[in-house]
């Protein structure tokens, strides 16, 4: 027989909860407030699990929580809570909670995750849920944003692995948001008091790169005029986010990896050893075991940063985010532009559930903001937001024109959308245009070849190499 303390103010669903379990195995004891449960713990030794909801009258759940660690750390406590937010779930796993669960509840996953903090095998059928459908709430500005089951697991792994202090690789596409989970991680570990650095390792050539990281002394290579101190060191006893690690070149990973073996470098042009204590939190939006097979990644280095995974599923499989995303942006802007805070309609908000959102949360919060700068009523139509508006987002190319130099042509389809792109992708512009124009053109040309990557890399004049990374960068299919 397991004995459970249940605190929860609503005793219906208290007793509720009670009657889903087998009598003969399961033994529930009540509490309707928090003020109580650290002296029960302590005056009854027999208690084998606590499951504690958020909202108490007195005193919150995730103090609670604390107070019974603090007691017997080594009693397995269930989170329950039907008004949510992911800094709860972030901050109930970090505390230690055994599980974190939301109403209304997936009973057969309530049963299996009972039974296995009690030490039971549960392998029983689902039952159908009792009480109706409740919204996942957003507390915060900084929060990560979502009522999807994929993003309250998310939070619970931060939670988990935000204690751990030991290297975590994000995975996700680019516009996902691995750069807030990054920051989440550390806001919720033990470094928090420390700096939080990012480096995007895309963006730097492997000499300047190697820089940035390690730094460098004065006279190293020409142009360095000045010592510089590198994200390592300034970074040290905090956490460093090193995004796109998979565009790291071999040398640098290298280098890297021994860092992070020997808690030691040295600057660039220098002898000195120098002692770093660093966390470290990698992002991809590339496969990395696809980069080892081609040889392009560093096995030893993938595991050593892989100690945790976290994976951001995009946006267009998580679709019951986009909503209230979209209501979290308006409220974001809105703020910042001293102006009234506008809804969405019905069709508009349709239609943003419906679209694919190849940029994912990044393109749909420069859809917002370009809405709210361009409508001039209180309610967004389709038309305000450029990915749903088909007024203007094509250019059309007189194919007589076309001759050696294409830019007029190409003028022609930039134009109508560039006074878009300079309110929602201000200094993101030319990246944009950029990748969007890579890849069609790819696309284009392994149409015409049937998708034979020899030939299209033939005709593109690039390796079959670059041409493979294209491919998967930008789910060319």
């Amino acid at each position: 027989m397991k004995n459970i303390l249940l605190v929860d103010d609503d005793k219906d669903l208290s007793q509720s909860l009670a009657n889903l379990f087998d009598s003969d195995r399961f033994s529930f004891r009540f509490l309707e407030d928090g003020d109580k449960v650290g002296q029960m713990i302590e005056e009854n030794n027999d208690l084998d699990l606590v499951m504690l909801d958020v909202n108490l009258p007195s005193l919150s759940g995730l103090e609670v929580l604390k107070q019974i660690k603090n007691i017997r750390d080594e009693l397995p406590v269930i989170v329950i809570s039907g008004f949510v937010s992911t800094e709860n779930a972030i901050e109930a796993m970090r505390e230690g909670a055994f599980e974190y669960l939301t109403k209304p509840f997936e009973i057969d996953k309530l049963i299996s995750t009972v039974s296995k903090a009690c030490g039971y095998h549960y392998g029983g059928k689902a039952i159908e849920r009792s009480h109706s459908e409740e919204k996942l709430q957003v507390e915060g500005a900084d929060e990560i944003i979502g009522r999807s089951p994929e993003i309250v697991e998310i939070a619970k792994l931060i939670g988990q692995v935000a204690k751990a202090d030991a290297a975590v690789l994000i995975f996700g596409e680019s516009g996902t948001g691995k750069e807030l989970v990054a920051h989440a991680i550390h806001r919720n570990s033990k470094r928090r008091s420390k700096e939080f650095l990012s480096v995007n390792c895309a963006a730097l050539h492997e000499t300047l790169l190697e820089s940035e990281l390690f730094g460098h002394e004065k006279g190293a290579f020409t142009g360095a005029y000045f010592k510089r101190i590198g994200k390592f060191e300034q970074a040290d006893k905090g956490t460093l986010f090193l995004d796109e690690i998979g565009d790291m070149s071999m040398l640098t990973q290298s280098k890297l990896l021994r860092v992070l073996q020997e808690k030691k470098l040295e600057r660039v042009g220098g002898n000195d050893s120098i002692e770093v204590d660093v966390r470290i939190v990698a992002a991809t939006n590339k496969s990395l075991v696809q980069s080892m097979k081609e040889g392009s990644f560093r096995v030893d280095l993938f595991y050593r940063l892989k100690v945790f995974s976290i994976f951001i599923p995009p946006l267009r499989e998580r679709k019951s985010d986009i909503s209230i995303l979209t209501e979290h942006f308006i409220k974001k802007y809105a703020a910042q532009m001293d102006q009234r805070e506008k809804t969405v309609s019905k069709k508009a908000m349709q239609m943003l559930i419906q679209y694919q959102w190849p940029g994912n949360v990044r393109e749909l919060e420069n859809n917002v903001h370009t809405a709210l700068v361009m409508s001039k009523s209180d309610v967004l139509q389709p038309e305000d937001f450029p990915i749903l508006s088909e007024d203007g987002t094509k250019g059309e190319i007189n194919l007589d024109e076309l001759q050696e130099d294409y830019t007029e042509s190409f003028r022609k389809i930039v134009e109508p959308i560039m006074s878009r792109l300079i309110v929602s992708s201000p200094g993101q512009i030319f990246h944009f245009l950029e990748s969007s124009f890579e890849r069609a053109v790819i696309s284009s040309c392994m149409q015409q070849f049937n998708g034979n990557q020899v030939k299209t890399s033939e005709a593109l004049g690039i390796s079959r190499n670059t041409l493979r990374d294209r491919i998967s960068r930008y789910e060319i299919y």
